[in-house]
């Protein structure tokens, strides 16, 4: 009994079941053992990542309007928007002025006539040479800054009639 058990012991304190030593393949490394020949593989169909459904309502209905939601967007269309679209939505930000391609201005007739969705979609998935906002402005915010760039938009075509309160403002 005795031999049994020392040479079971010696066995034991031989293996060696490091994890990190374990054949394995890196996820974008060639493999023969897929008929693709990669070692990524596919998500099965009809999966969901956590969230992304109550993400995706969010997205679909744009907030009521109200003071509070402009004033966020505002806030988050000076932080994230103004340095390229300038604070007056024209496209004349410092980055622009800069050197880099101006970015369209909110006001020109393409843009005036766009749904909500377009400005909305393009801070999500990025337009042309800007770059998606997704991971760096929330849903709820996005559709905050939509909001405000329609403010914008309004106000560079407001008449003094639309807003007679700014009669008594005016020199």
């Amino acid at each position: 009994m005795r031999p049994l058990a020392l040479l079971t012991l010696l066995l034991l304190a031989n293996c060696d079941v490091s994890m990190t030593q374990q054949k394995r393949y890196h996820t974008e490394a060639p493999s023969k053992l897929w008929a693709d020949g990669s070692a990524a593989r596919p998500l099965p169909e009809h999966v969901v990542a956590q969230g992304d459904l109550a993400r995706e309502a969010e997205a679909k209905k744009p907030p009521p309007a109200s003071p509070a939601l402009l004033a966020r967007g505002r806030e988050r269309y000076d932080i994230y928007c103004s340095p390229c679209h300038g604070l007056d939505g024209l496209g004349g930000g410092i980055v622009a002025e800069r050197g880099f391609p101006h970015p369209p201005s909110f006001v020109e007739p393409r843009l005036m006539a766009a749904p909500p969705a377009t400005f909305y979609d393009a801070i999500t998935k990025g337009y042309g040479v800007m770059f998606s906002y997704a991971d760096r402005v929330p849903p709820r915010d996005r559709w905050a800054i939509v909001a405000y760039i329609r403010a914008l938009q309004l106000s560079q075509h407001a008449s003094l009639a639309q807003a007679p309160e700014a009669r008594d403002r005016l020199p």
